[in-house]
């Protein structure tokens, strides 16, 4: 009898011992089951951080190399294209006067009538009396500058000036210029007798002031050379109020 109830009393104690057994073991996994979702919820918090975090070091970087196209771009234009150009004195008034700033380009096609050119007179190209071009030295002239003119006759094409009809004629035909703030009334100086054939490789210009404009009349400019050209004016950006293009059409 006495060994029944031991055995009754192992029994209920082994049974005891299960259930608290599986018990715990339910707790524990519960336990492990929380951590693991806990550990999910961590995960998925930190990729989405990181997730931003890359999204924001792309955005930066995408700015970045924006601005750094537009800064080389910028430099390639104002290196290659646009060059800044203040004008000093009267000699293209009424369109331009001193002070204003300006664009021009050294990239452009030809050069041709009505162009306005900003030129570097280093030299005077003049005529021999047999119409061969020769250089005049001009080291200790007033002009020897950087100069803002107008295109007036082109390689190849002949220019005469009747100061007494005051008149300006390429080709035989009486220019049409609308441009300028006087006509010619005098020769105060002479580069050449007129009327002269501009040789290959030159342009004959003047001043829109036409009575107020040393230029290709005078000895001490003359000729102007397509390697003293620097460019060609495009645009006046300032005054801003007086912005204008520069392209003039002959009508």
């Amino acid at each position: 009898m006495a060994e029944n109830l031991n055995n009754n009393t192992e029994n209920d104690e082994a049974e005891e011992v299960k259930e608290a057994s599986v018990e715990v073991a339910e707790e524990i996994d519960e336990a492990l089951t929380n951590v693991s979702d806990d550990n999910d919820e961590n995960d998925d918090e930190t990729a989405e951080a990181e997730k931003k975090e890359g999204k924001i070091v792309d955005d930066i970087l995408e700015i970045i190399e924006s601005t750094l196209i537009t800064v080389f771009v910028v430099i390639m234009i104002f290196t290659y294209l646009l060059h800044p150009v203040t004008v000093s004195g009267p000699s293209m008034n009424n369109n331009l006067f001193s002070g204003d700033r300006l664009f021009m380009t050294t990239v452009y096609g030809g050069l041709h009538y009505g162009d306005i050119i900003i030129i570097n007179n280093d030299f005077s190209y003049l005529l021999d009396d047999e119409g061969k071009v020769v250089k005049h030295n001009i080291d200790h002239s007033d002009y020897k500058e950087c100069l803002i003119k107008r295109i007036i006759a082109e390689p190849g094409q002949t220019i005469d000036i009747d100061p007494e009809k005051e008149e300006v004629i390429v080709d035989g035909k009486v220019l049409n210029e609308p441009y300028i703030r006087q006509t010619i009334n005098s020769m105060p100086f002479r580069a050449f007798d007129y009327p002269v054939t501009v040789p290959e490789g030159y342009y004959f210009v003047m001043g829109d002031n036409r009575r107020e404009s040393a230029d290709s009349r005078h000895p001490d400019i003359g000729l102007i050379k397509k390697d003293q050209i620097y460019g060609k004016a495009l645009v006046r950006y300032a005054p801003v109020k007086d912005f204008k293009f520069l392209k003039f059409k002959e009508k």
